[in-house]
C-alpha cells in the first residue's frame, strides 16, 4: 500500500513479546498536509512511548505511528495508515500481540482499527469520536480514559461509544479523570500510567494496581 505514513521505533528489545503502537491525534490545517515530527499533536505522545517502554521492561516493541497526513481524510483515513504499520511490524518482528495506544483522533483510530487480527488491547485517550462510530472490538480489553473539562473531545460522546463496546469486547473500562482538559498536560502522569500499565497487563500479564486493576476485574466506570 502506497502511503506517506512513518513508523518511528522508540524501543525494541531483541525478542519482545508484544508490541505497543502508539498514535497521535491533530487536526487538519489544510488539504493533505503533511505530518511533522514536530507538531505538537505527535510530541504529546513522546513521552507516552516512553512511559509504555519504561513499562515493558525491555519486553516490548513501541513505537510510534506519523499519519500520512494530519486530521481525518475520508480518502485515506489514519486508520489505514494503522493497517500498514501493523503489516510493516508483523513483516518485521513476526506475528506478536499489540495495544494501540492513541489520543484524540489518534484515539479514534485506535478503536476503529482495534480489530485487526493480532490486536490484543486498545488504549483510547481522550478520543475524538462520533456517535456513528461502530468499533468492532470482539475478545479485545479496551481502556478509554477521558477528562471530565476536555472541551475538544466530547466525553459524553466517548461514553457512549465505550458502552457499546461492552456486548463483545471481553474488558472494557472508562475512566473518567477529573478536571482533565483534551491536552493531558495537567494530568499527563496519570493518562500516560494509565496506558502504561494497561498495555504491560493486557499484554505481559503484569499485575495490575488502581483503576486498571477494577477494569480488567470487571468494573467498568472508575471515577479518580
Amino acid at each position: 500500500m502506497d502511503t506517506d505514513a512513518r513508523l518511528v521505533p522508540a524501543a525494541v528489545p531483541r525478542r519482545p513479546e508484544g508490541v505497543a503502537l502508539v498514535l497521535h491525534g491533530g487536526g487538519a490545517r489544510r488539504d493533505r498536509m503533511r505530518v511533522s515530527p514536530t507538531q505538537l499533536s505527535v510530541l504529546r505522545m513522546v513521552p507516552v512511548a516512553h512511559r509504555i517502554a519504561r513499562s515493558g521492561r525491555r519486553r516490548l516493541a513501541v513505537y510510534r505511528l506519523l499519519n500520512s497526513a494530519r486530521g481525518w481524510d475520508t480518502r485515506h483515513t489514519p486508520v489505514s495508515d494503522v493497517h500498514w504499520a501493523l503489516g510493516r511490524i508483523s513483516d518485521d518482528l513476526g506475528p506478536l500481540p499489540v495495544s494501540l495506544v492513541g489520543h484524540s483522533l489518534g484515539g479514534r483510530a485506535a478503536l476503529l482499527a482495534g480489530g485487526a487480527p493480532d490486536v490484543q488491547s486498545v488504549v483510547a485517550l481522550a478520543p475524538w469520536v462520533q456517535l456513528s462510530d461502530s468499533p468492532q472490538l470482539p475478545g479485545r480489553d479496551v481502556l478509554v480514559v477521558h477528562g471530565t473539562d476536555d472541551r475538544i473531545a466530547s466525553w459524553d460522546r466517548a461514553r457512549s461509544v465505550t458502552d457499546r463496546l461492552r456486548p463483545e469486547a471481553d474488558r472494557v473500562g472508562f475512566v473518567s479523570v477529573e478536571g482533565g482538559r483534551h491536552a493531558m498536560l495537567r494530568h499527563h502522569r496519570l493518562f500516560d500510567g494509565l496506558a502504561a500499565e494497561f498495555v504491560a497487563a493486557t499484554l505481559l500479564g503484569d499485575r495490575a494496581v488502581g483503576p486498571v486493576a477494577d477494569v480488567l476485574g470487571g468494573r467498568y466506570l472508575v471515577e479518580t
